[in-house]
């Protein structure tokens, strides 16, 4: 089985959710969109492989907005299509954060900005704790999707939806994929300033995170575990 891991850049990787998969069977390819040079220029070309030639698909996320086409505008229109042609075909996509917001889109909602940014460890209300456990999970994001036709919201906060499903395609506003070592790349890559700006202490959230982190791998497993037993409509 051949799963599809859509990286956005160098510094967000497919962590618990990634590990996972492969212990499921899956043999992972990861696209990364763009490179570590052209991390504060995103604007590139990318070509995205047929949709079809792959079992599975995991969005990951992003520091971009899937609505700044001005910044992105070369690969999103490329890869809403890629995500819209996956599910059509019924090839279950995985949608985290920037990757929900994105699948959220291609199906036909929208991405806006969320009241408020949230960045830490969070629980969420969840209609099914068996598909979507309460958590605690990591958030990192200023945006938010609006739900598309006929997608079933699971999950949700204060600020925003947290999780929807629309046949065998998930999405998720949360970061179940989070490791220790990734957290550290996003604060050294803008990260560390967002913290600073919204008085969050960077060292108890990397310490919060590394205690957290057995418990963390769990509940990512359970999740992914739930997404590849989503029934197909």
């Amino acid at each position: 089985m051949r799963a599809l891991i859509i990286e956005h850049e160098h510094v967000s990787t497919p962590g618990y959710v990634g590990e996972r998969l492969a212990q499921r069977g899956y043999d992972l390819t990861e696209l990364v969109v763009v490179p570590a040079e052209r991390f504060t220029d995103p604007g590139v070309e990318r070509v995205f492989p047929a949709a079809e030639a792959y079992d599975l698909v995991v969005a990951l996320g992003a520091p971009w907005s899937v609505d700044h086409t001005e910044l992105i505008g070369p690969w999103i229109t490329p890869e809403l299509d890629l995500l819209r042609a996956a599910h059509a075909a019924g090839v279950p996509v995985l949608g985290i954060c920037f990757g929900g917001q994105a699948l959220a889109t291609a199906l036909g909602g929208r991405v806006e900005r969320s009241p408020r940014f949230e960045l830490g460890w969070t629980r969420v209300h969840t209609d099914d704790a068996r598909l979507v456990p309460e958590g605690p999970w990591f958030q990192y994001h200023g945006d938010r999707w609006r739900l598309p036709p006929g997608a079933r919201e699971v999950a949700r906060n204060s600020v925003c939806s947290q999780a929807f499903v629309r046949g065998r395609s998930m999405g998720v506003q949360f970061h179940p994929e989070l490791t220790p070592a990734t957290l550290e790349k996003w604060l050294v890559h803008g990260g560390g300033a967002k913290a600073d700006e919204l008085g969050v202490d960077t060292a108890a959230l990397l310490a919060r995170t590394r205690t957290e982190a057995p418990h963390a791998r769990a509940r990512a497993h359970l999740l992914v575990d739930s997404f590849l037993g989503l029934p197909a409509r």
